[in-house]
């Protein structure tokens, strides 16, 4: 990140005046964090933005780049440690900025209302490559409301003998709900595992059952 020389000691004392007149107001403290994002953002800082979203499933962690979504994380998974990740393997560049994944949160909350079957977002799957990343270009395929079994994923993404693959390419998943990994279950109709834990993936293959 490179270093504004040119940035005054009147901007920093306008930059921090909120802090020094009131350090416990709320308002001001999301003030300066607003200008930050947008300064970041008009110098080409801010390589990916985060946000966290209250859901039927407790809340998610919805991360962006230029490109689009690049990560949905559950709390099981712990936040913290997921946007450390990211900084590893994409940019230590990373802030909340809530409004840039205003319409990732608003087409979950149409989702978990029943009232949308298809996310229409920009993704970015680079966290996923080879095989795996077959399997996830295919899960948005399978329809809301229906169930594809491992077999039948391995088959469909060109490997039918990598089941087991498509196990791990689920379980990995950097974008469950919006890529529907939920929808992949056994053979047998049981449900197998899933990121979020058995009970969101029965939650969810309920709420498009009834929908």
């Amino acid at each position: 990140m490179s270093i504004d020389t040119e940035f005054t000691e009147t901007d920093a004392a306008t930059l921090f005046a909120p802090l020094t007149a009131a350090s416990t107001d709320t308002a001001a403290l999301d003030r300066l964090h607003q200008r930050l994002a947008a300064d970041a953002r008009d110098i080409g800082a801010l390589d990916i933005a985060y946000r966290v979203v209250e859901s039927p499933l407790g809340k998610l962690l919805l991360a962006a780049t230029e490109q689009g979504i690049v990560r949905v994380a559950f709390a099981r998974e712990d936040h913290d440690a997921v946007l450390q990740l990211l900084a590893e393997k994409i940019s230590p560049r990373i802030l909340r900025v809530p409004a840039r994944l205003d319409g990732a949160a608003r087409e979950l909350d149409e989702y978990f209302a029943g009232t949308r079957r298809e996310f229409d977002l920009p993704l970015d799957f680079r966290l996923s490559r080879g095989f795996r990343l077959s399997v996830l270009q295919h899960l948005p395929h399978i329809a809301y409301g229906h169930t594809e079994s491992y077999a039948a994923v391995a088959q469909a993404a060109g490997s039918p003998r990598a089941v087991r693959a498509v196990g791990t390419a689920c379980a990995t998943n950097p974008l469950p709900l919006i890529v529907p990994c939920h929808r992949v279950v056994k053979s047998d109709g049981s449900f197998g595992g899933y990121l979020g834990g058995t009970e969101a993936k029965r939650a969810l293959l309920s709420l498009e059952a009834a929908a």
